[in-house]
């Protein structure tokens, strides 16, 4: 008898994960250089641009490749900070272009959100590697920088952009290493697997 049975072959992607952190690191790299009040806040057109583009797009475009590769902690992080990228850039367009006045408890409210699910994010990363505990442990700490910073404290929102540059360079690494580990065939930069 006749097998009528379709077979399709799985085809391999590349892993996006270097992508998405890169996608990250850079973004965050030029808000935080803002927050830390090391750039003028003119300059908030180029994290605009990078916020809907890059950051954005480009981060939601490989956490869905994540999903390809059945990597859950990717896909839902990538996705989700390529969101946040993608509402950041949304809400301070339409804020500088005086569609909208944000009130501070409005920006207090976003950041406290993107704070509690990069909290239980960071739990998660516990089960990845050790350099992506790293990234997850700094940004959790910038994200309560900001929290507090957006509730009238400058402090803490200049100090939340100190830590935002660290978290940027940690994720840089971290992309770096998965580039670099890739195509050298051998491990050039540790990321310090958990062992499970």
């Amino acid at each position: 008898m006749a097998d009528n049975k379709v077979y399709v072959k799985e085809s391999a992607i590349a892993d996006p994960g270097p992508l998405g952190l890169a996608c990250f690191a850079l973004t965050t790299f030029c808000l935080s250089m803002i927050n830390a009040g090391l750039v003028v806040a003119e300059s908030v057109y180029v994290v605009i641009a990078l916020a809907l583009v890059y950051g954005g797009t480009a981060q939601v475009l490989a956490g869905m490749w994540e999903f390809k590769k059945n990597n859950v902690f990717g896909a839902t992080a990538f996705t989700s900070y390529g969101a946040f990228w993608v509402s950041l850039g949304i809400f301070e367009l339409l804020a500088i272009q005086k569609v909208w006045v944000i009130p501070p408890q409005g920006t207090w409210l976003f950041l406290l959100a993107w704070t509690i699910f990069t909290a239980y994010m960071w739990i998660g990363s516990f089960g990845t590697n050790k350099a992506l505990i790293v990234v997850f442990t700094l940004l959790l700490l910038t994200f309560i920088l900001l929290t507090i910073g957006a509730a009238g404290n400058d402090a803490a929102h200049t100090w939340g952009g100190y830590c935002g540059i660290v978290t940027a360079i940690a994720a840089w690494y971290t992309s770096a290493a998965g580039i670099y580990n890739a195509v050298f065939g051998r491990v050039v930069l540790p990321v310090g697997p958990c062992k499970k």
